[in-house]
């Protein structure tokens, strides 16, 4: 038993010296920002960039001529789609608007025609004044 003790305790040791050697090493190391490190890392990143432009798949004359008519036949296609629900909806505002000027006119036209009933009533009834006291004048003379 004494030896299980002895081996912990001596793995235990190795372990805390282990840590702080990593510490060590941790602190050991250069600053993120310093010249040399981003020196490197412009490097790195433009050497990556050239690996990566290397693989890119360009596509030939054919393709891009296909894909080119391709987008312009969809948006020929959608334009004409776009156009004929505009002219539809154009068609619909005007057909309510048509049948809201004739409701306006219809009582525009029944507001006009009491207007001139009443005037030619009121024509009439003076009419048959003035032919009354006439036949009384007439009479009475």
């Amino acid at each position: 038993m004494a030896d299980e003790k002895k081996k912990v305790t001596a793995n235990e040791n190795t372990s805390d010296a282990a840590k702080s050697e990593k510490k060590e090493k941790k602190d050991k190391k250069p600053s993120k920002f310093s010249p040399k490190s981003i020196g490197k890392a412009i490097a790195r990143f433009f050497k990556d960039l050239r690996g990566e432009t290397k693989k890119i798949v360009w596509p030939t004359h054919q393709m891009v001529l296909k894909s080119t008519g391709i987008v312009l036949a969809v948006i020929l296609v959608i334009g004409a789609g776009i156009w004929a629900i505009d002219l539809a909806l154009a068609g619909g505002m005007g057909l309510i608007e048509n049948a809201a000027n004739k409701t306006e006119v219809t009582e525009t036209v029944s507001a006009e025609e009491t207007e001139k009933d009443a005037v030619e009533e009121a024509v009439e009834d003076d009419a048959e004044e003035e032919t009354e006291k006439s036949t009384e004048s007439t009479t009475a003379a």
